[in-house]
């Protein structure tokens, strides 16, 4: 194990970045999602909700299988990390886009009505009163997802990034180390993940503590 563990240095560093970057940009798309369904611009929210439907619904293995498969068959060259990339970006957009819509759909009227009456406008409101409480609302389903993403990393290895899942396999063929490596990579996804559950935790109590007083 102790010779096996710069690869999975490696391989660690890579699933990370990998995923993070996917990570970032399916908030991105999970908040203009969130805002058109919630806006019901004409057409685009229509456009936006067969996306959610589309990708939520399908597995993340068959959206990268499609990325790195099919889009250089339109003549486009795009490497196995931006396909992975953007395949997270996508699945988790369309995760994102829920948590945040269903956030926003759950604060009362009356919060928007109350703070008209108090003589903001409607973009005051909404920025100063609806949008604050629904990001609290939406930080454990948010939270779920982020973990729900970076274990999917595991399926990166099938359009042959070295990630963790690759390592392991690659090892265990070339070795039948089976269980060592095995092992080791469940240490390296404890030591990616749990860090992401904790700081959730406590984020989560902070913002209930600080809106509710809980």
């Amino acid at each position: 194990m102790i010779s096996y563990f710069p690869k999975y240095v490696e391989a660690f560093w890579l699933t990370v970045r990998i995923g993070w970057l996917g990570i970032f940009l399916s908030i991105v798309l999970g908040i203009v999602s969130a805002f058109t369904i919630y806006f019901r611009i004409p057409v685009l929210s229509r456009i936006t909700g067969a996306y959610v439907e589309i990708f939520r619904n399908t597995p993340l293995l068959v959206q990268l299988f499609f990325l790195y498969f099919g889009i250089p068959k339109l003549g486009l060259s795009v490497s196995a990390e931006t396909c992975g990339i953007v395949g997270m970006g996508l699945l988790g957009g369309s995760y994102m886009a829920e948590a945040f819509r269903s956030s926003l759909g759950a604060i009362p009227k009356l919060q928007k009505e109350s703070a008209e009456a108090l003589g903001m406008t409607s973009f005051q409101a909404f920025f100063r009163v609806i949008l604050p409480e629904a990001w609290i609302l939406s930080i454990p389903a948010v939270v779920a997802n982020v973990i729900f993403l970076l274990k999917e990393t595991s399926v990166f290895s099938a359009i042959s990034l070295m990630d963790l899942m690759f390592t392991a396999k690659d090892l265990i063929g070339l070795y039948y180390d089976t269980t060592e490596a095995l092992f080791m990579l469940v240490v390296f996804y404890i030591i990616m993940l749990v860090p992401v559950s904790a700081a959730g935790s406590i984020l989560e109590k902070r913002a209930r503590y600080k809106m509710f007083g809980e």
